[in-house]
């Protein structure tokens, strides 16, 4: 983050945690909270990371390091894909734009580097592939709420209503691109660009009546969406399948690393935990484990205390059941909920066909 860029969100009522953090709220939550659903909020995600991948093979060489596929998309799309170790345990859930000359792919805070770490150890001497970790020379924001299209076309934009998910332009005199999807699951816009001039764009885009909001309500967001993040629903514990990300995953694409293990899970219906969203009377630490009776069935990822109760994110085993089940923890009760960017392929289906008629 520029300097600018603080000072201007801090004249805007901006409270920072942490030197280096971005803005944990604007003393403005309930304004925000309205527009996430009738106007347009700004986030700044400036602190996720993002990655430049160049040259001839890069469209190969990210088809088989991740579960989505690569090859056959062109310039101007985009998708989110997630990357996982050797038996398909999960690192991060990625978003990844291909423009003429080169990919980007924005990650998960703290994520970029490690990812391109991992990344280096698959590029050999014949692969024509070249990696940057351009995070810190990079702005990131996010327009989430149904005013956003009116207002990135006031940035200069061309996208369609209805443009699917990824899809993305460069806006030519900022020399920022906009990307249909905000991160969440409702309606808006990614927009990242040089550093330099992120002062002037977030400038722009309240200029065009975006109220800002803060890490303190894209946390609570983020598990009211069901997105999961790297160290809570993200870990060596789970696999994109018990994370809900169905929707990233190509099964007719062949290798990638992990895919035997993914594949094997989805022929032989060998998922044994799903991600849910959990309503629970009283806070509780994450981690702790959630009961059905005595028998312990699943864990707490994340919790946020939100006006309307505390919310949290926790896997359950697939046999004890989903949406409606009560389960304790410490000194709580928590309802399972469905979560609406959680995607479960076969599992759906499956709960579909149990499910009593109406």
């Amino acid at each position: 983050m520029t300097s600018k860029l603080r000072d201007i969100q801090t004249a805007q009522g901006a409270v920072f945690e942490l030197p280096q953090a971005p803005p944990l709220h604007f003393g403005n939550d309930a304004a925000a909270l309205a527009a996430v659903t009738t106007g347009a909020v700004l986030v700044d995600r400036c602190h996720w990371g993002i990655l430049e991948m160049t040259g001839a093979d890069r469209l190969r060489f990210i088809h088989n390091q991740t579960t989505n596929t690569f090859t056959q998309r062109q310039p101007g799309e985009g998708c989110d894909t997630v990357f996982v170790t050797s038996t398909a345990r999960t690192l991060d859930l990625a978003t990844v734009y291909l423009a003429e000359e080169s990919l980007w792919i924005v990650t998960s805070p703290g994520q970029a580097q490690p990812l391109m770490d991992w990344m280096d150890r698959y590029i050999f001497p014949a692969d024509k592939v070249a990696l940057a970790n351009v995070t810190k020379s990079t702005a990131l924001f996010s327009l989430i709420g149904p005013s956003s299209h009116a207002l990135v076309q006031s940035l200069g934009a061309t996208l369609a209503p209805q443009a699917p998910y990824g899809q993305h332009e460069l806006l030519g005199d900022l020399g920022w691109r906009v990307a249909v999807g905000s991160g969440l699951g409702w309606s808006g816009y990614t927009l990242f660009g040089p550093m330099d001039n992120a002062d002037a764009v977030w400038q722009r885009c309240l200029q065009g009546g975006a109220i800002p909001a803060g890490e303190r309500l894209w946390e609570q967001w983020r598990i009211q969406q069901g997105r999961p993040m790297p160290g809570a629903e993200l870990t060596d514990e789970a696999n994109p399948l018990e994370a809900g990300l169905w929707h990233t995953i190509s099964f007719d694409k062949g290798c990638y690393i992990g895919q035997e293990t993914i594949a094997r899970l989805n022929t032989y219906r060998g998922v044994k935990q799903q991600l849910w969203g959990l309503r629970l009377s009283q806070g509780e630490e994450p981690g702790a484990p959630l009961y059905l009776g005595d028998e312990k069935v699943g864990r707490l990822t994340s919790v946020v205390d939100t006006a309307s109760g505390v919310l949290g994110l926790g896997y359950l085993r697939t046999k004890a059941g989903g949406e409606g089940l009560t389960v304790t923890l410490g000194s709580s009760t928590a309802e399972v909920v469905e979560i609406p960017l959680a995607s479960r392929g076969y599992l759906a289906e499956e709960a579909s066909a149990s499910a009593p008629d109406s």
